[in-house]
């Protein structure tokens, strides 16, 4: 597997967040946000290494969360379900952050999913027919950094039911006003984030 880095933090965002969690950054990604956060993951680079050198990681960290993100790590996900099974067998509770264009049915045994929503500022899309897989213990997340992308993530949610929680997240460093009116306003059964670790200044 391509690994970016593997690196320990507190969990900014998603159903974890405030969990002191190992970040496995796998390195490749099939999509270029406008406001990709992890540039340097995009490209296939990073360095090689098998199922039982990140396990061995895993287990000096002695963290019991670990988040597999990316990049988009489900580009290798034929080689991530062997460290996953291992990871599970361990004890570990593991998410797995995806954007949303690669089927991660197969990842779901092992572990819980946090699907990225593209919306329109992005310039990216996602599959939405997934979102019929997401099950009640996984979640979904938009960045959100426009009135359209307000209403693109409005619309999504209206036709394609989802039982999991739903986050709405500003870009970083946006004003997120105006998300929160718009709940508030839509009376809307999603739960606005902020990304945890930016606004404490760790990694």
């Amino acid at each position: 597997m391509k690994i970016a880095e593997i690196f320990a933090s507190i969990q900014g965002e998603g159903s974890f967040s405030g969990y002191p969690t190992l970040f496995i950054r796998f390195a490749g990604c099939n999509l270029r946000c406008r406001y990709c956060d992890t540039p340097a993951a995009q490209d296939e680079g990073g360095t090689v290494m098998d199922v039982t050198s990140i396990a061995e990681e895993v287990n000096r960290s002695g963290l019991s969360h670990v988040c597999i993100t990316g990049g988009e790590p489900l580009l290798q996900q034929q080689d991530l379900l062997a460290l996953l099974a291992r990871l599970h067998d361990s004890g570990h509770e593991i998410s797995i952050e995806t954007n949303g264009t690669i089927d991660f049915r197969p990842s779901q045994q092992y572990a819980t999913i946090c699907m990225d929503v593209k919306c329109p500022s992005s310039g990216e899309t996602s599959d939405l027919d997934l979102l019929t897989h997401i099950r009640k213990e996984d979640s979904v997340k938009y960045v959100i950094g426009t009135e359209g992308d307000l209403r693109y993530a409005l619309e999504t949610l209206k036709h394609n039911p989802v039982r999991g929680t739903i986050f709405w997240s500003p870009v970083f460093g946006s004003d997120p006003t105006y998300i929160v009116s718009f709940i508030l306003d839509q009376k809307l059964p999603v739960r606005f984030q902020l990304q945890l670790h930016k606004v404490i200044g760790v990694q």
